[in-house]
């Protein structure tokens, strides 16, 4: 495999060495772990814009989806959202004959709200959570941290298994393939490390009161 890309990288430019187009293999594995740990870390970041946490929260209607002429279509695109009050979310339809279509897309979604209108406008107003239903909460705040971890070190497999390959195929030396380990782990470090500080960050906005 690895002599492949090598192959690749070389025929784009004869005047490399061999070193260099090692480097940039490895460059290049450290460039994809770095973007996958990324995407986990926004992954995680977006579900908990959607969870709510007692306040007036837009992002709630992101995942929900209303039949527009047989096309479904997210809140976002269809309406102006904003926050009114601290637990009041206005939800201004552009085109009013869709405000019904709208509601019922919002009461068949799990955001777990019921929506009221006045024939212009759509609001949705946010209970007072109970200290139990916080604590459940935290707890799906915690389950999607560990899968975002999971993730993560899944990426850290991947990228330590091509160095691996590198290795066993003679591109990397005994004292490389140490050192890349070491730099893939504080990569991966530096991104669970964020992973928990978003988690502690969303468990206190639910917690508090």
């Amino acid at each position: 495999m690895f002599q492949d890309v090598f192959f690749e990288i070389a025929k784009k430019d004869v005047v490399k060495t061999k070193g260099e187009v090692m480097n940039e293999m490895v460059d290049e594995i450290f460039s994809n772990c770095k973007e996958d740990l990324e995407k986990a870390y926004l992954h995680q970041q977006n579900e908990y814009l959607v969870i709510r946490a007692g306040r007036a929260n837009p992002h709630i209607l992101d995942k929900v989806m209303v039949e527009y002429y047989g096309v479904p279509t997210p809140i976002v695109q269809m309406a102006t959202i904003t926050v009114s009050e601290a637990r009041i979310l206005n939800i201004n339809v552009w085109d009013v004959s869709q405000i019904k279509n709208v509601e019922k897309a919002i009461s068949q979604s799990d955001i777990g709200i019921t929506p009221t209108d006045d024939g212009k406008t759509i609001r949705l107003a946010f209970p007072i959570l109970t200290e139990e239903r916080r604590k459940e909460i935290v707890k799906t705040v915690k389950k999607l941290c560990e899968e975002t971890k999971i993730a993560m070190r899944n990426v850290r497999r991947d990228a330590l298994d091509m160095l691996k390959s590198m290795k066993k195929d003679g591109e990397l030396s005994e004292d490389e393939l140490a050192s890349n380990e070491k730099e893939v782990q504080k990569l991966i470090d530096k991104y669970t490390d964020m992973a928990d500080k978003l988690a502690e960050d969303k468990e206190a906005e639910v917690m508090r009161v």
